[in-house]
Formats: C-alpha cells, sequence, structure tokens
C-alpha cells in the first residue's frame, strides 16, 4: 500500500460547535470507511488538518473537502508519501488549536503559508504524542 499525508489549512465558514461536530462525525465515519487517519486542529479562524490514507483515499477526501461550504480559502500546504502513520488510531482526532499555535493576528498575516513543511509536521507530531486525555477525547 502506497501510504501518502496530505495537510492543508482553510478558514471556517459559519464555525461554531454544531459545525464542528458535524464535520467531525461525518470525517470519522467517511475516514473509518475508507482507511484515512488524521488530526484537525480548529478554531475560529483556521482549519488545520493532516490526513493520511492510500492516494486514492485522499484524492477523493480531499475533493470533496474542497467542494464543501463549510470551508473558505483551502490551501493543500503539503502532500507526501509517507512509511508510517502519525495517527494510526484515529479515525480523526481533534483539537483546539494550542497557545503554541499562531495568534490569529499571524494567521491573518499568512503564518501558515509561510511555513514550511517541516514547521507543519511538527505541529502534528506534538498533538500525537499528547495523551487523549489532554484534549478530553477518545480515539475513534
Amino acid at each position: 500500500m502506497n501510504l501518502v499525508q496530505l495537510i492543508y489549512a482553510s478558514r471556517p465558514f459559519g464555525f461554531d460547535q454544531a459545525a464542528l461536530n458535524g464535520i467531525l462525525s461525518q470525517s470519522r465515519r467517511c475516514n473509518t470507511r475508507d482507511g484515512i487517519t488524521g488530526a484537525l486542529i480548529c478554531r475560529a479562524d483556521v482549519y488545520l488538518q493532516l490526513l493520511e490514507g492510500t492516494v486514492e483515499a485522499l484524492d477523493a477526501t480531499y475533493s470533496r473537502i474542497v467542494s464543501d461550504d463549510r470551508h473558505l480559502e483551502i490551501n493543500r500546504l503539503s502532500y507526501q508519501g509517507v512509511t508510517e502513520r502519525l495517527f494510526p488510531a484515529w479515525a480523526m482526532r481533534s483539537d483546539p488549536a494550542r497557545s503554541w499555535m499562531w495568534s490569529p493576528a499571524e494567521v491573518a498575516d499568512g503564518a501558515i503559508a509561510q511555513a514550511s513543511q517541516q514547521q507543519l509536521l511538527g505541529i502534528f507530531e506534538r498533538l500525537a504524542v499528547e495523551p487523549a486525555e489532554a484534549v478530553g477525547e477518545s480515539s475513534v
């Protein structure tokens, strides 16, 4: 199996807890079906997501995301082959953006678009080693 990893960012449209719950529910159901794992970092000004799976599954999922009206200004930041999953037990881990993430002003000034692939991956590597209890959820 050729495993790939995709990182993208978008700006939420109509962000609230109900919208986020809908995204998480739908993505967990579809990702389980399609063999995709990953994590979504979210707050009112940004979605930053890492997805891992086969080329076919990720390309189909990303196409659905691009056409989803809950996302604005979608920007694919990284797409690369990997040898192992960073979130093997998570159909979709969610996490509110931490204090070590960019501030809303930094995001507005383009910090995400200017970040290197390694900086982006580092954010998810840091999240991957945090226990689920630290963000108040269990693996799904």
